[in-house]
């Protein structure tokens, strides 16, 4: 499984996940990912960039 990255492309910041052949396969506004990690409670934490996999608590 590919980490996620952050990218800023004209300002607005996404985090993308990349694809065998380095093509992005899937990407999500920033704010959207840490406001919906603060609405849940976390019981399990997330290795280093996989933030979105499982219940992950932002920081």
């Amino acid at each position: 499984m590919s980490k996620r990255e952050e990218i800023a492309p004209n300002g607005d910041k996404r985090y993308i996940r990349r694809d065998d052949k380095g093509q992005i396969k899937s990407s999500v506004e920033e704010g959207a990912s840490l406001s919906a990690d603060a609405r849940h409670k976390a019981k399990a934490d997330a290795k280093p960039g996989q933030g979105d996999r499982g219940d992950h608590h932002a920081k």
